[in-house]
């Protein structure tokens, strides 16, 4: 792992991206354009990217090759794979229950078993970030934006399984992020399309919301993504992603000293509303490490982001700060473009994930 001192200016930032390539078509092409020209931090594979399980080995593998071609830091392949709605493995691997229906059905010993078959698959298909769990609380039905996504109506229920998810991922090198902080189980709308309001105080979101992303942190963990989710009484206009006092309330109050991270800020809901280059660079300027953002063919963003930097408007000692955090994390799980990723045996694990379906049938 390369030291930050090695780093231009320019690759310190690309090490903050997270970039999400929403197609098929030539996605190859435009990630090496993109490694190529940003050297950025991670990718994030959408089920669209490829039609089946050979063509995601194929990806993962030639991602690897691109990226250390270009980059001196290895590159984050991240994924989300909750199970349930939320399931982006290739169709040769049956799909694992929702998480509500999971710790219904067997509570956190049953989730500990579908988590580790879920990292060991995501281990051996070479990704080593998992934008899971969630940990809001279920408050609406199963059809709402977080609903059966989430573990339980039960606040020490959600703390405990989401602890359960996070270790099993843990042990086997994939880093988990906790998600949507501070809880999208306060409201009802879906924050793709609409920024949801919550009109609660901290204080009050403390006891409740924030209680399983708390005991999470206590436990270790290492990732937590923030929501597109305002808060009037403390993020004034701006959704917490994009809130400076969010974010220092993390760091201070929670102490949190691990990684955070953006939702993605190319959702319509921020994109309209404050135009997706100001959202990125506001997200970057108020102290989120890494920013999920889909590609785009437009540069002006990082551009922007250098210059702002340049002329002392955005903390280079801020920026080289979160870098290492980022590289420290790399380091700490073996993030590395040596590995090949080889075929495993589908139906093995397939067996096991039909034992819990199983199970969880009503």
């Amino acid at each position: 792992m390369k030291d930050i001192e090695k780093l231009s200016l320019k690759e310190k930032i690309g090490q903050k991206f997270i970039i999400g390539f929403d197609e098929n078509l030539n996605v190859l092409e435009k990630i090496e354009e993109t490694i190529k020209n940003y050297k950025i931090g991670g990718v994030l594979i959408y089920k669209k990217n490829y039609k089946n399980y050979d063509e995601l080995i194929n990806l993962i593998n030639n991602i690897r090759r691109i990226n250390k071609k270009y980059s001196q830091v290895p590159i984050i392949i991240s994924i989300d794979q909750e199970g349930g709605r939320v399931n982006r493995i290739p169709n040769d691997f049956l799909n694992m229950p929702s998480s509500y229906n999971l710790a219904k059905t067997g509570g956190m010993e049953l989730v500990a078993e579908a988590a580790e078959i879920t990292g060991d698959i995501l281990k051996n298909l070479g990704i080593n970030m998992d934008f899971a769990p969630v940990l809001d609380i279920k408050r609406f039905q199963e059809k709402h934006v977080i609903g059966d996504r989430a573990y339980s109506d039960d606040i020490e229920m959600v703390s405990k399984c989401g602890i359960e998810f996070i270790k099993k991922l843990k042990e086997k090198g994939i880093i988990a992020v906790m998600k949507h902080f501070p809880g999208h189980g306060a409201t009802k709308i879906d924050s793709h399309f609409i920024l949801p309001i919550i009109f609660k105080r901290l204080g009050e979101l403390e006891k409740n919301d924030m209680k399983p992303f708390k005991e999470a942190m206590v436990y270790g963990t290492d990732a937590m993504l923030i929501g597109h989710l305002v808060i009037p009484r403390v993020t004034k206009l701006y959704p917490a992603s994009m809130s400076k006092k969010v974010i220092n309330y993390i760091r201070q109050e929670l102490n949190f000293n691990g990684i955070i991270i953006t939702d993605d800020m190319r959702m319509k809901s921020v994109r309209l509303l404050y135009g997706k280059d100001r959202a990125v660079k506001r997200a970057f300027k108020v102290g989120n490490d890494l920013i999920m953002v889909k590609y785009s063919k437009d540069d002006r963003v990082f551009k922007k982001i250098e210059k702002a930097v340049v002329r002392k408007k955005i903390s280079e000692e801020k920026l080289d700060e979160s870098v290492k955090k980022i590289l420290d994390l790399k380091s700490k799980y073996n993030v590395n473009d040596d590995l090949k990723i080889e075929k495993m045996d589908v139906e093995k694990y397939n067996e096991k994930i039909l034992r819990i379906k199983n199970l969880c049938i009503d």
